[in-house]
């Protein structure tokens, strides 16, 4: 599908969230944060969000973009502010790229891409949506674009090298 003359086009940064009903193509790129994108196919809206984390210890007055958790309800926010409801909408996933392989563990405790990716699993079945494309874990980031007016996504998964000092090879651009 052509892209619209009158189409927007937003680059969202680590924690930013965008729900759009125009055309509209977000971009973003992705280490081990998540993008959570949902569309609804009949009515050509929808909305990404950059997730950092997969939540805070302590919740503040208003909800977060930065967090998956909290990005569940961002996303409800503004289906009922569309009068719809989540269940009609189609979800997509992209992210947890592992960008320092060698390392065991990070300042967290943990793998922050693991638990980013565990934590966009939880959001799709406390959303109950089936994700209808995904492309998470693995070592390197990703590049994301996102076109409401088509709901169709391009990913392009560039892998750093390994630790054995091989290239891993660019998986290229594929939709989904």
């Amino acid at each position: 599908m052509k892209k619209p003359t009158d189409a927007l086009d937003l680059y969202l940064t680590p924690g930013e969230f965008h729900f759009s009903d125009q055309p509209t193509r977000m971009r973003t790129l992705l280490g081990s944060c998540i993008a959570i994108i949902l569309w609804h196919p009949r009515r050509k809206i929808g909305g990404m969000c950059h997730c950092m984390l997969p939540a805070r210890a302590h919740r503040g007055a208003a909800l977060d973009g930065r967090y998956v958790d909290e990005a569940l309800a961002l996303f409800k926010q503004e289906a009922m502010a569309r009068r719809s409801a989540i269940d009609e909408y189609q979800l997509k996933l992209f992210g947890g790229g592992s960008m320092f392989p060698t390392q065991r563990r990070d300042i967290m405790g943990g793998n922050i891409a693991r638990m980013n990716v565990a934590a966009a699993h939880q959001f799709a079945e406390q959303s109950r949506l089936v994700p209808k494309g995904q492309d998470m874990g693995g070592i390197g980031h990703r590049n994301i674009f996102f076109d409401t007016w088509s709901g169709h996504v391009w990913v392009r998964h560039t892998s750093l090298k390994t630790a054995e000092g091989n290239d891993e090879k660019d998986k290229g651009t594929g939709r989904r």
